[in-house]
């Protein structure tokens, strides 16, 4: 495959996958969090860029999830021509990719209203511009300063790579940035001090693919051996060590972990690259049946990220659901307003934010809960293939 054949498949499959994003976030509400952002996050960058696109196309799910999905599209453009010299062959390159991009992690993202794409992006950006000049962009760094408080673990990577280079100028600014950045914001560690190490690891596993994050982790461990430490590695070190390290003790926040680990994906690839092709034939079939497995993991665990409601059919519980929160607002809002009601009061203010998001606004007349009251006017019901969700009650005041 030449480079032209496989910048024609990538733009292809981009297209068709950005599509398909846009349906799988109309089939989501908004989740408490994202109101949260939506309605009280006025200081931080989401807020601009979702009220910026519902001004535009409206206050609906595809309208407030699709700066994300945006910001998603770029970062795999810009990995893509950060990897223009990383592999020797363009179908290497394409293989590493569309890993990158079909990360559960990723596509968890791109589409919630989350900081966590816009991390990756700003890194990504970082990375290029780099790479393009051969220098640092001092002027970006200081931005991403105000952008996101998870780009102190960049600016921590950066310090231990200044070290390496011997670049005191970078050695300066990364250490006064992280200094800054922790003075501004901290991090965001919560929880009984006591070990959250399996369940760090348990996160990353979930945001990779099991599989994929266990090779991810012997790759890491393997360059810190015996190896060629470029950039990646010490971004992407840094930031698995420090959240493993924290997790020992405290619950930590993965988001501001997370965004600086994936892209070590083009590293990985070539590793396992390197290590196959270096075997004559007869001896990869280790190599390959471990490429089925991983790859096969990875497809699984996307389509279930993309494709999540039937789980409701194998799940007893469905609060234990992972997108629980993200399902049934915006039916509820469409079945209030068959019903002629358009205003209604909640003694949960999230659920009224959420509601809001819809057309349903604060009003005095009708009350809606969760808990079951004695009497009720109206009951609404979310179902997923006939297994009930949620139910919510309508109590006229």
């Amino acid at each position: 495959m030449n480079i032209q054949k496989s910048n024609l498949f990538l733009t292809s499959i981009l297209f068709l996958y950005f599509l398909l994003l846009l349906s799988v976030a109309n089939s989501l509400s908004i989740s408490p969090n994202e109101a949260n952002i939506y309605y009280n996050q006025h200081h931080h960058i989401l807020w601009y860029l979702t009220h910026f696109s519902t001004a535009i196309f409206g206050e609906n799910n595809i309208a407030l999830r699709l700066p994300s999905i945006i910001f998603y599209i770029l970062s795999i453009v810009l990995m893509y021509i950060l990897t223009y010299n990383y592999f020797t062959k363009p179908q290497d390159r394409l293989i590493s990719i569309l890993i990158f991009m079909f990360l559960p992690g990723m596509n968890s993202a791109a589409l919630l209203v989350d900081g966590s794409i816009i991390v990756v992006f700003g890194t990504l950006l970082y990375l290029y511009i780099y790479k393009l000049y051969q220098k640092e962009c001092y002027l970006l760094l200081f931005i991403f300063l105000f952008v996101d408080n998870s780009f102190a673990i960049l600016f921590l990577g950066l310090f231990f790579y200044s070290l390496r280079k011997k670049d005191n100028i970078l050695l300066i600014v990364s250490l006064l940035l992280f200094g800054v950045s922790m003075q501004m914001y901290g991090f965001d560690m919560g929880g009984k001090p006591k070990g959250y190490f399996v369940d760090t690891f348990g996160i990353y596993a979930s945001i990779f693919s099991p599989i994929l994050f266990l090779y991810f982790f012997y790759v890491i461990y393997r360059i810190s051996i015996k190896g060629k430490k470029d950039i990646f590695w010490y971004i992407s070190f840094t930031s698995l060590g420090l959240s493993l390290l924290f997790s020992l003790r405290q619950q930590v926040y993965i988001g501001d972990f997370a965004p600086f680990v994936v892209i070590a994906v083009p590293m990985m690839v070539r590793v396992f690259l390197h290590s196959f092709r270096i075997r004559l034939k007869q001896f990869r079939n280790k190599h390959l049946l471990f490429a089925k497995i991983m790859l096969s993991v990875l497809l699984l665990n996307l389509i279930v990220v993309l494709f999540n409601k039937p789980l409701y059919l194998i799940i007893q519980n469905p609060k234990r659901h992972f997108a629980y929160k993200l399902h049934g607002i915006d039916y509820v809002a469409q079945q209030l307003k068959s019903k002629g009601i358009n205003k209604v009061v909640s003694s949960n203010l999230i659920l009224q934010k959420q509601l809001y998001f819809y057309g349903i606004k604060r009003g005095s007349h009708y009350y809606i809960t969760r808990k079951k009251p004695l009497k009720y006017f109206k009951k609404i019901s979310i179902k997923y293939y006939k297994k009930p969700i949620k139910k919510f009650y309508i109590v006229k005041i």
